[in-house]
């Protein structure tokens, strides 16, 4: 799950910086990507403790990563009264943001399903 985290650590940092060269959107995916490198890099362990700690934090980044831009996108709806008034493509960085973290935290929630089930067995 290490090697996953990375990925998708590295693809948020694309898509940050493809958006942020694109229409000069902020770089706040790229925070969340840079923080997923690292916990992937520190779960890369054969101690199975601390690969668990790292990969439950970032799962939780993961998480985070999926709500925060459906707030962001919440919160600027209502600023402006309508989702017409938002720059679409900022709308389609946070809507491929919110998936990829979607997907990564529903991988990692299997693994540790699937972890937990090979523990008890």
């Amino acid at each position: 799950m290490a090697k996953v985290t990375i990925a998708c650590g590295v693809l948020l940092a694309v898509i940050a910086i493809v958006w942020h060269v694109w229409v000069g959107a902020l770089l706040h995916p790229l925070w969340f990507g840079v923080v997923l490198i690292v916990c992937g890099v520190l779960a890369n362990t054969e101690n199975a403790k601390r690969r668990a700690l790292w990969m439950h934090i970032a799962v939780t980044f993961g998480l985070l990563g999926f709500l925060v831009p459906g707030i962001m996108t919440l919160v600027a709806m209502s600023h402006r009264g309508s989702a017409g008034a938002m720059d679409p493509r900022l709308l389609d960085e946070r809507l491929l943001v919110g998936l990829v973290c979607l997907v990564f935290t529903g991988l990692c929630v299997r693994s540790f399903i699937a972890a937990r089930r090979t523990r008890l067995a």
